[in-house]
């Protein structure tokens, strides 16, 4: 069988292996698992990797990151994303706990199949080495969203006790991170290389691309900018040993089903037809093509970073016009956000036109804050993909979630160079040009700009990052590690020009930012209350 069709299916009597204690660090099984022949079974193993890959990450997830970004405003009511955005998140937040107990519980899958691997007769020790070299790397993303979230954080290499579990004290971020990065380091050697050997039934799965990718995107995230020009360069410029990337040819079907495994993509996770769909999709694109009620939707301040064809921002192009907003701009911004006016391919290929204009007499015409439709007047078109749509009542679809892609590692490679002072035209033309390129810019707007200023070129870089990434769950860590927090996460959020009779741009939540205390998450209070060894607290949270 297929990897890419294994990946999707998890045996139900496996499950009594993973069932769970109230205390998620250590998730004792309840119920063994009792046959003593299960690790004697090759397509037993297969099935715990597979279950390892299926708790790294998905659909929810990339949403559950957006909305903690200024990308989006989750509409409707208090959810926890929109309570952690306008401050009013406290240690028993659902969201704290769930991601939590999500990441150690796929850290013990990765423990259990770990401990166990070896045991498996019949099969091959390169087999082996590279199950293992996957299963570490799940590992290591899930111990990167943990301090990402939490800073210092419980941590182990092997399945731990219910006693230990219950006394374990946090060990500093910096360690956990530089375990990430040695993991990452040696696992590379077991790992196949897309390649012209590279076979079908690798697709989806972690490679030595994936992993450098994994980790020049650690060093990002730490302003380790001769680390990430290192694992970047390795990428653009080795990919005879690391594995054949290139920009795919368009923008918008790059995230179709049509369209998976394409060039572009380092690492994706997968969802087929036959076994997994996600409909996420179905409460964030027009009601009136048979959405369910709209729960997140674009903001006006996303829209607004959206520069002009000529490549300027809104600010800066005299011809931009605010009552023609959406004229010739980002041919991007068409691809990603839909707009009072945009054009909308349903399933049966036929296209209609979206209205969202207050008063427009539709179904997605903005109606107030408190509305069923988008609250912004905007909704979300990337990654909505009619091919893979199995129906308009449910949205259902089977296209990938894209974790790593080329077009990233460019744009890692770019602020890295800015940032060390070695922009050039020819790093512009080989990363933010060739991006540009792709999109549909032409002219102007593919120039180096070599007069700009410092500060000006970095929020290029910064701008043109969230433009291409929007959507891709990406955004808050950029926000967190460029600590600008209080710039886009602090302030009235706002939607379209649609109120007072399409006169004022709409306003919505006050988000509140507080730098000595957003950066981190709290640790969830259930676990303290477990665990008095992981206090203290992070600061501005009560233990």
């Amino acid at each position: 069988m297929k990897v890419n069709k294994l990946k999707y299916i998890v045996l139900s009597c496996i499950s009594s292996l993973f069932l769970f204690a109230c205390n998620n660090l250590d998730q004792e099984p309840t119920d063994k698992y009792t046959d003593a022949t299960f690790w004697q079974s090759i397509e037993n193993a297969e099935s715990i990797v597979n279950m390892a890959y299926s708790q790294m990450y998905g659909a929810n997830k990339l949403w559950e990151d957006e909305g903690l970004s200024d990308n989006v405003i989750e509409g409707r009511d208090n959810n926890d994303g929109r309570m952690i955005r306008n401050g009013l998140a406290d240690p028993s937040l659902g969201r704290f706990a769930s991601e939590w107990k999500w990441a150690y519980q796929g850290i013990k899958t990765c423990h259990k199949f770990l401990e166990n691997i070896d045991n498996v007769p019949k099969m091959t020790t390169t087999l082996k080495d590279q199950r293992k070299a996957e299963v570490r790397f799940i590992r290591a993303f899930l111990y990167f969203r943990l301090v990402n979230f939490y800073g210092d954080v419980p941590f182990f290499t092997s399945d731990i006790s219910l006693s230990d579990a219950s006394t374990i004290g946090r060990t500093p971020k910096a360690t956990v991170l530089k375990f990430i990065h040695d993991e990452l380091d040696d696992i590379v050697q077991y790992l196949p290389a897309r390649n012209s050997s590279f076979s079908e039934a690798n697709n989806g799965r972690i490679t030595k691309g994936a992993a450098l990718a994994f980790q020049a995107r650690a060093y990002l995230y730490e302003s380790n900018w001769a680390k990430v020009e290192e694992c970047t360069n390795k990428l653009i410029n080795e990919q005879s040993t690391y594995g054949t990337y290139g920009l795919f040819k368009d923008y918008e079907t790059l995230f179709h089903t049509e369209n998976k495994y394409n060039q572009e993509v380092i690492l994706d996770y997968g969802y087929t037809t036959s076994y997994r769909t996600w409909s996420e999709m179905y409460a964030r694109v027009p009601i009136s093509v048979g959405a369910f009620l709209n729960s997140s939707a674009p903001t006006q301040e996303l829209v607004n970073d959206y520069v002009t064809s000529k490549g300027l921002s809104i600010t800066k192009d005299a011809s931009y016009k605010e009552n023609d907003p959406y004229k010739d701009r980002d041919p991007r911004f068409t691809s990603t956000i839909v707009y009072d006016g945009a054009k909308w391919i349903k399933p049966d290929g036929s296209i209609v036109t979206i209205a969202t204009r207050s008063g427009a007499g539709t179904a997605d015409a903005w109606q107030g804050t408190n509305s069923n439709v988008s609250i912004t007047g905007y909704y979300i078109r990337k990654y909505y993909d009619p091919e893979s749509t199995t129906s308009e009542s449910n949205f259902n679809q089977h296209n990938n979630i894209i974790m790593f892609r080329y077009a990233d590692v460019l744009l890692m490679y770019a602020e890295a160079m800015f940032e060390q002072n070695k922009m050039s035209q020819t790093v512009w033309d080989n990363t933010i040009k060739a991006i540009r390129t792709r999109a549909g810019f032409s002219g102007d707007a593919l120039s180096y700009p070599s007069t700009v200023s410092a500060d000006e070129m970095r929020e290029l870089i910064h701008r043109e990052r969230r433009c291409e990434l929007a959507f891709e769950g990406l955004r808050y860590y950029d926000i967190v590690r460029w600590k600008e927090g209080a710039k886009y996460l602090n302030g009235v959020v706002h939607g379209a020009k649609f109120a007072n009779n399409n006169t004022a741009y709409i306003t919505l939540d006050t988000r509140k930012f507080n730098d000595s205390k957003d950066y981190l998450w709290s640790v969830p209070r259930s676990q303290i209350q477990l665990n008095p060894n992981l206090k203290p607290n992070n600061p501005g949270y009560a233990n």
